[in-house]
């Protein structure tokens, strides 16, 4: 009982560094071949947003708005995929049941 204890409180301390780590973290994501650029935290807020000065033409208002969903659906996916490996790393071989997010 004491082991599953002390590796209970050894998973919440790593689960809290991660989650710090994961505040801290900056993915970008691009799209239009590096014309926009999202850049999220780890967390998945938005910390960034930079558009090449071309995209900025009224008539192409549409492209733009499309290159901005694409670039901020990229960098979503890449926090997803780093939040997992951190989830990973921290767990190890410890089952936790689908759904269950620890960060």
């Amino acid at each position: 009982m004491f082991d599953i204890m002390k590796k209970a409180k050894e998973l919440q301390t790593k689960v809290a560094e991660i989650q710090e780590e994961l505040a801290n973290t900056e993915i970008e994501g691009v799209s239009g071949a590096g014309m926009v650029k999202v850049t999220l935290n780890g967390k998945g807020d938005m910390k960034g947003l930079a558009i090449d000065p071309s995209m900025l033409k009224e008539d192409e208002a549409d492209i733009l708005e499309d290159l901005i969903i694409a670039a901020h659906k990229d960098a979503r996916v890449k926090v997803e995929e780093f939040s997992a490996e951190k989830m990973k790393e921290a767990t190890g071989d410890l089952p936790i049941p689908p759904g269950m997010n620890l960060f």
